[in-house]
């Protein structure tokens, strides 16, 4: 059930349907098949196929335009998702920025914007209508993913996605953590706390749980258990910078200073 079916993603990006399926088939994008053997796209792969579409609207060469894009792809850090990173170009060379870094995959004269939340909103429509003509009920990860795709730009509907996973999953510690910070930006501390607290209990999602939770217990006014928080998710992930910044920070401030330093260097090592 889960995913976008190739006349959504033609409908959202204004690509022949066609097309979709030929970037699909030359290995562009990697989509799963649905119960009638359909084609699904995820969040990422409309990400890679609005970047194409963008490419060949600008009449770029459809050779050069999968030349480009797989080269972008290729270059990515490990596990760096192109939603992160912007395409434009300069002059006549493409250009990939990535936080500071900056590189060329491939020259072309070429103006694309991976601009994700735009993204977000033309696909929160096609989940209501998915889930509306849906006839079989959906599983645990097919709510987390539709969560997932609509948090940037329609949140109300993330977080009902959210709680639908959990309706079938109270364990789920992706869910709770998302939810999570949704309540956070939302304001609603107190309930945010308890999401964090309950995505801390799996391994997989320990760090940052405890880092929010911290986050979360600063903002109450809860020192000593923000340090304790902060301590956790530094035990389980060391390299967690903001972590050791956030404890820097609040162990100058109750005086403890030789404590604070050591989580002071250690987050400037983890800057360089």
């Amino acid at each position: 059930m889960w995913g976008y079916r190739a006349r959504d993603v033609s409908r959202m990006l204004d690509l022949p349907v066609a097309e979709v399926r030929r970037l699909a088939h030359d290995g562009f994008v990697a989509p799963r098949r649905g119960a009638r053997n359909e084609l699904r796209f995820s969040f990422q792969d409309l990400v890679l196929l609005r970047a194409a579409a963008s490419l060949l609207h600008a009449r770029i060469p459809h050779a050069r335009v999968r030349r480009a894009l797989r080269s972008l792809r290729a270059q990515l850090p490990e596990g760096r998702p192109l939603a992160a990173v912007r395409v434009c170009a300069e002059g006549d060379r493409v250009v990939v920025q990535d936080g500071g870094a900056r590189w060329h995959p491939e020259t072309g004269q070429v103006l694309l914007d991976l601009d994700v939340g735009d993204l977000a909103r033309r696909v929160a429509p096609v989940v209501r209508a998915a889930v509306r003509r849906s006839t079989a009920p959906l599983d645990v990860e097919a709510w987390y993913r539709w969560g997932c795709d609509l948090d940037d730009a329609a949140p109300p509907e993330a977080e009902a996605a959210y709680r639908r996973a959990l309706d079938i999953d109270p364990h789920h510690a992706g869910a709770h953590l998302n939810l999570g910070r949704l309540l956070h930006e939302r304001g609603d501390v107190r309930a945010a706390e308890l999401h964090y607290r309950l995505a801390a209990q799996s391994p997989d999602h320990r760090a940052l749980a405890a880092f929010n939770l911290g986050v979360a217990l600063e903002d109450q006014e809860l020192t000593d258990e923000a340090l304790l928080a902060y301590a956790r998710a530094i035990e389980a992930d060391g390299a967690l910078a903001d972590a050791h910044h956030n404890a820097a920070r609040l162990l100058e401030r109750l005086g403890r200073r030789e404590d604070a330093l050591r989580h002071l260097n250690a987050y400037r090592r983890l800057l360089r």
